[in-house]
């Protein structure tokens, strides 16, 4: 089987509904070390496996260079998406859980963007993205928008977009300006489902984060609470022999509002996984609208 695709917005661009977020190929100290070698292997098997959307940025390591190195070889078989506004001079690394700052002059973007492209070794970035969750506001005082549009103009940059979250999204959809936006969105996650659906009445391509709800039913990080809504709305009774995450990537890419939803790991088995997930398509609809009730249920809402 393989993936479904979706038209990404605007752009015209036939994504894949599951896409690779890159973001664990930083190694420590944000996440686990890896090894350059195994980076490469998993860059490559996301695309033996039909992946053909691959999100990554300057703020996670040497991503952008084990891309360069382990596929530019392959960059007909994929689109390429990647922050600017991150700051390279940042060293050491802020540490665990600490964000990188962010920098959202045209000198700085320009800057990262041909750098990034040298550690990248294209020519050219499918989708350039602001990093950092910026203000309308700061955006324009600092002349970020034009630079962005400067760039995609000299045809470094097919298409311009933003990784974003409430209260500052929807301000920046208004804007007109952006072909894409990056959005946090999953099964315990649902907050933003009015964003999205304004970014979609825009024309706009939507790519998620957060799908797979890392950890969320493992007890790690906020998945106390997490557990607990999965478990008032008793959605185990709805995975008919799916597991969890399948369930929770499948409610995703079933929705046509959701054109890409990247996933991260290092993992070579979880990788097939999720794959094989995407692969098996929409949950059914009415199975999607009955995780909806009672997760609405269970949360009051």
């Amino acid at each position: 089987m393989r993936l479904p695709t979706r038209t990404l917005g605007k752009t015209g661009l036939e994504v894949t509904t599951l896409g690779y977020g890159a973001m664990e190929l930083r190694g420590a100290p944000q996440s686990q070390p890896i090894t350059p070698e195994h980076a490469g292997a998993i860059l490559n098997s996301a695309l033996d496996s039909g992946i053909n959307y691959i999100d990554t940025s300057r703020d996670y390591g040497k991503c952008e260079e084990f891309i360069g190195q382990y596929i530019s070889h392959r960059r007909s078989e994929f689109y390429l998406a990647t922050k600017c506004g991150c700051v390279l001079d940042v060293s050491p690394h802020p540490g665990p859980g600490v964000p990188f700052p962010h920098l959202y002059t045209p000198e700085n973007i320009i800057r990262g963007v041909n750098d990034s492209l040298t550690r990248m070794k294209t020519d050219y970035i499918d989708v350039l993205q602001f990093h950092g969750d910026p203000s309308k506001e700061l955006l324009e005082e600092q002349g970020a928008i034009e630079a962005i549009l400067d760039i995609k103009k000299a045809g470094k940059a097919r298409f311009i977009g933003i990784s974003s979250t409430l209260p500052r999204i929807g301000a920046l959809i208004e804007l007109g300006v952006f072909d894409v936006f990056q959005i946090p969105y999953s099964i315990l996650d649902r907050d933003h489902e009015s964003a999205i659906e304004q970014a979609i009445e825009a024309g706009a391509g939507t790519i998620i984060r957060g799908g797979a709800a890392k950890g969320a039913l493992e007890g790690r990080r906020e998945g106390g609470a997490a557990l607990d809504l999965w478990n008032q709305a008793q959605l185990d009774d709805l995975l008919d022999d799916m597991t969890r995450v399948e369930f929770m990537l499948r409610f995703n890419t079933g929705q046509s509002n959701l054109h890409t939803t990247i996933v991260a790991t290092t993992n070579l088995e979880h990788m097939q996984n999720n794959v094989n997930a995407g692969a098996k398509g929409s949950l059914a609809a009415d199975v999607i609208t009955e995780a909806k009730r009672r997760l609405d249920a269970a949360s009051g809402a």
